[in-house]
């Protein structure tokens, strides 16, 4: 009610001044429209001072006073709307809306124009409205992406499926104002073209069913190390869109895929691997088969001379000689009962470097194991967690623990297979094929 006298009051003070300066003009001795003209360019002038002055005091109210305000605030939230310039946009808003108050008012001399100028100041209100409501939205987003509970939430998706929204909204609130007619029955039109609707916004409703899964499931977050060799993916998430997720390679190549790819394509998410503090070291080395052994007495000693395998070494010979003299084991004949071979000692010998290793996280599984045989010797597999989860961190400590191991493997008379060189080649085929083939055939 009261809204309603303040327009009332607003429309009898603007038709006072109108018609005053009608009868003023027709004192003169103007004609009627010479006189609604002037009357009406009179108070065009008066408004357009007013709206000015008014548009002055605003910029100047939001700009000086409230900016200031807010910057010395200890809060952090009320900045945003600083960035976002919701201010200036509630400025145009007040604007347009003490126009839509004085402005139909002038023209009262002319019907056919005031019809034109209420929907003209129509849609420039609902754009205002949209102006401030965008503006709060996009506050809303950088609130919650510098919150801790959103920070690997896919926020942006939800506040752009809110800005579609909004933004049909505001075209159907236009086409209402255009046309005169309800939005309603505008909505009810549409039902028959949302075969072409879900048709034209396809990526975008799977995108926004995938952003809501995704979240709900909690299956990646913005941050996360994720690799899809399907799209070329295989570096951290820089940011879930409605429509698309932007990833950043090794290589510092930026891929964009589309939301929708999450849910139906598969991918390898490396969060796990970060939250548990250890990264798999999953590496083998290939020893040459015919370089496997048994041990001579004196070969053990010699082991038992590394510190690591003492312990080892020790407890092993006491099993074995129990074993052997309970099942009465021959020992002159090798296969006979249990030795300790090279290969075995050398498979004690890294686990035991690895449990002492201070980079090799040892609360999570540490395994030395053999692999079945190939055509490129036996591989002897290491199965550990580095301490730390930074690249260059992992590849020095798996790069130290290989380094050592090749030097070391020789002390056990083991050889690592290897493909022969061509100087390999040339160097067999000279010492020992040429050689034989001259005598076969007598020349010298």
């Amino acid at each position: 009610m009261q809204k309603s006298n303040s327009i009332n009051i607003h429309g009898q003070t603007t038709s006072s001044i109108y018609h005053w300066t009608f009868n003023l003009a027709e004192t003169i001795g103007l004609h009627d429209k010479t006189a609604h003209i002037l009357s009406a360019t009179f108070l065009i002038i008066v408004t357009f001072i007013f709206l000015l002055l008014l548009d002055y005091f605003l910029r100047f109210f939001f700009n000086s006073i409230v900016t200031r305000l807010i910057k010395k605030s200890k809060t952090n939230w009320d900045d945003k709307l600083l960035q976002n310039k919701v201010q200036i946009h509630l400025s145009r808003f007040i604007l347009i809306a003490i126009a839509q108050q004085f402005l139909p008012n002038i023209f009262i001399g002319f019907p056919s124009f005031i019809d034109i100028l209420t929907k003209l100041l129509g849609i420039l209100m609902i754009f205002a409205i949209y102006g401030v409501a965008n503006a709060l939205l996009k506050t809303v987003r950088d609130i919650l992406r510098s919150s801790k509970g959103f920070i690997d939430k896919p926020v942006d998706s939800y506040i752009q499926v809110l800005q579609i929204f909004l933004i049909f909204l505001v075209g159907t609130l236009i086409v209402s104002v255009l046309t005169g007619n309800s939005p309603w029955s505008f909505l009810v039109s549409l039902g028959a073209a949302s075969a072409i609707l879900m048709l034209v916004f396809k990526d975008t409703i799977l995108g926004f069913v995938a952003s809501i899964q995704v979240s709900a499931n909690d299956s990646v977050r913005v941050g996360d190390w994720i690799e899809m060799p399907k799209y070329g993916v295989d570096g951290d998430i820089l940011q879930i869109n409605l429509n698309n997720v932007r990833v950043q390679n090794w290589d510092k190549t930026i891929v964009t895929i589309p939301t929708y790819t999450l849910l139906s394509d598969s991918f390898k998410n490396y969060r796990g691997m970060q939250e548990s503090g250890g990264r798999r070291i999953k590496r083998s080395i290939y020893i040459k088969i015919s370089t496997i052994r048994y041990l001579s007495d004196e070969e053990i000693q010699e082991l038992k001379k590394i510190a690591l395998l003492t312990p080892f070494i020790e407890k092993r010979e006491r099993e074995i000689k129990e074993y052997n003299t309970k099942n009465k084991i021959d020992p002159k004949v090798l296969v006979n009962g249990r030795r300790m071979t090279n290969i075995g000692l050398f498979r004690a010998y890294i686990k035991a470097y690895a449990i002492q290793n201070p980079d090799i996280h040892q609360d999570l599984t540490l395994l030395v194991r053999q692999l079945a045989p190939n055509e490129y010797g036996l591989p002897l597999e290491l199965y550990m967690f580095t301490k730390g989860t930074q690249w260059s961190f992992f590849e020095d400590t798996m790069s130290d623990i290989f380094d050592h191991l090749f030097a070391a493997i020789k002390s056990f008379d083991l050889e690592v297979f290897e493909l022969p060189a061509s100087d390999d080649i040339r160097t067999h085929l000279n010492h020992q094929h040429v050689p034989s083939m001259l005598k076969h055939w007598n020349i010298r």
